[in-house]
């Protein structure tokens, strides 16, 4: 089981304070995962790919399908003052600075 001294160097790692109550609590949970990482470690996984999901994922994004997209006569059709070939914009008023 984590000492005091390992949970409070863990907790300032992680920039957590914790009073005491919470020290004797994450010393018993903090302790679990790593009897489990350590069960985890017993297992032979030779032959199993290294994986970043335990489940397969799908994408969940349609195909990236190139499509037509506007000339550029298109897209300065509505335009309010297109300027050589692009949007035209206001320029900045003089610096307030």
């Amino acid at each position: 089981m984590l000492d005091r001294a390992q949970v409070l160097h863990v907790a300032r790692l992680a920039r957590l304070e914790l009073d005491e109550a919470e020290v004797q609590r994450m010393a018993s949970e903090l302790s679990k995962v790593l009897e489990h990482v350590e069960r985890i470690r017993e297992l032979d996984l030779t032959g199993v790919p290294p994986t970043s999901h335990v489940v397969e994922v799908a994408s969940v994004l349609r195909p990236d399908v190139p499509v037509p997209c506007l000339t550029n006569e298109q897209a300065l059709a509505s335009a309010p003052e297109p300027v050589n070939g692009g949007f035209g914009v206001p320029s900045p008023g003089p610096s307030t600075q």
